[in-house]
C-alpha cells in the first residue's frame, strides 16, 4: 500500500518548466511541503501563483543548479523554511542544437555535462549528509532513455545521462545501509521545451503520441510513495508507440 507524502519535505530542482514544474505542482497537490527551485524566478512565481489559485502552497528559491555554492545555499534554505529534506527530485537538464561531433565544442560539452550531471552531484552532496544522519532519504533523478540506448541526442547529452545513472546507482550501493534510496527515471520522448533545442523538432504527429510532463511527474510520485522497505533503482517510462 502506498505511503502518504503529506507533510514530507520535497525539494525539486529544475522546477521552472516541463517535468520539474509538473513534479513540484503534483507533490504540492499531494500535501507535501515543496521547495521549487530553478534559475528563472519569474517562472517559479507563475507556478506559485497558479497553485495558490488551487489553494495550494509551495516555497520557491531561484538558484543555478550548475553552481555548487548555490546548491549548498538551496539545501540550507530548504531546511530552514520547511524542515529536513525527505525527497529530492533532480529534474534539471539541457541540450543544444550543435550536438553532433562535427559541431560539438569543448564549451558546449562542458555546459551540457555540468547542467545534466555535475549539477546532480552538487545538490546531492548538499542534501546527503543530513539524510545520512537521519537514516532516511529518497533521491529521485530524471534522466532519459538516451542514457540507456544509443540515439541521435548527441555525445554530450548521452554521456551526461549515462553518468547520472552511474551516480545514482553508486549512491544507492554506498548509502543503502544508511536508509538512503535512489531511483533514476528514464523517460522516452516527452513534449517539453527542450525539444526546441533539437536540430529538427519532432513532427506534430509524433508529438501527439509523446509523453506529457505530468506522466513523468506521476511516475516520480509513485516512486516516492513506496514504503521505506522498497526501492526502485531504475525505471523506464516511454510512449506506447515505441
Amino acid at each position: 500500500m502506498p505511503v502518504t507524502i503529506e507533510n514530507q519535505v520535497v525539494l525539486v530542482v529544475g522546477a521552472s518548466s516541463g517535468i520539474g514544474r509538473e513534479t513540484a505542482a503534483l507533490f504540492a497537490r499531494e500535501g507535501a511541503r515543496v521547495m521549487a527551485s530553478a534559475r528563472r524566478q519569474e517562472r517559479l512565481r507563475e507556478l506559485q501563483e497558479s497553485l495558490a489559485r488551487e489553494g495550494r502552497t509551495l516555497e520557491t528559491l531561484a538558484a543555478d543548479a550548475a553552481d555548487a555554492s548555490q546548491m549548498e545555499h538551496l539545501a540550507e534554505r530548504t531546511r530552514e523554511r520547511l524542515g529536513e529534506i525527505d525527497v529530492l527530485v533532480f529534474a534539471a537538464g539541457t541540450n543544444v542544437p550543435d550536438r553532433s561531433m562535427k559541431r560539438l565544442t569543448t564549451d558546449i560539452w562542458d555546459m551540457v555535462v555540468t547542467v545534466n550531471l555535475n549539477a546532480a552531484y552538487y545538490i546531492t552532496r548538499a542534501v546527503l549528509p543530513a539524510m545520512r544522519a537521519r537514516g532516511a532519504g529518497h533521491l529521485i533523478y530524471i534522466a532519459s532513455v538516451s542514457g540507456l540506448f544509443a540515439d541521435v541526442s548527441g555525445a554530450a547529452y548521452q554521456a551526461s545521462k549515462r553518468g547520472l545513472l552511474g551516480l545514482a546507482h553508486a549512491i544507492r550501493v554506498e548509502e543503502k545501509e544508511n536508509g538512503i534510496r535512489t531511483c533514476v527515471i528514464c523517460p522516452g520522448l516527452v513534449d517539453t521545451e527542450i525539444l526546441d533545442r533539437r536540430p529538427v523538432k519532432p513532427s506534430a504527429e509524433t508529438l501527439a503520441k509523446a509523453l506529457r510532463p505530468e506522466d513523468v511527474a506521476e511516475t516520480a510520485l509513485a516512486v516516492a510513495k513506496l514504503p521505506a522497505r522498497a526501492c526502485v533503482p531504475e525505471m523506464q517510462v516511454v510512449p506506447t508507440y515505441l
